[in-house]
């Protein structure tokens, strides 16, 4: 996606920095300025995302857990495929949490293949009435 020029945003904060905070603690982060910001599509658009990911992720180290569990009566084979998958998944979300960050600081709304599209559905900004 284009760069988006600067907008004003409720929290005082530049929104390439709200965007990156957004991210920092995850969904956690991501609820505050969800919650926070009423009008800045930008901003909002990286904190919606950022909750989805961290949906995602959450549901995914579930489902791992499980099967992980179940692996773990496989002797050598369960456990060395458990520690691999584990290793990936973990360094594939650890590089896709600092490349959204990134990508927000440099005012980027990239969206996640996928979850992307959940995240400017849901973004949009609060209207009342």
């Amino acid at each position: 996606m284009p760069v988006t020029p600067p907008q004003p945003t409720s929290t005082g904060l530049d929104q390439n920095i709200a965007g990156l905070l957004s991210y920092v603690l995850g969904p956690l982060t991501g609820l505050v300025f969800f919650l926070l910001e009423k009008e800045n599509r930008f901003v909002r658009f990286h904190a919606m995302q950022s909750i989805v990911v961290g949906i995602a992720s959450f549901a995914f180290w579930i489902v791992f857990s499980i099967l992980s569990t179940i692996l773990a009566f496989v002797p050598i084979l369960g456990w060395i495929l458990s520690a691999i998958v584990g290793m990936v998944a973990g360094l594939g979300f650890f590089v896709l949490w600092i490349v959204l960050m990134v990508k927000a600081f440099q005012g980027e709304e990239w969206e996640v293949p996928v979850l992307g599209k959940y995240a400017r559905q849901y973004s949009a900004p609060a209207t009342v009435g």
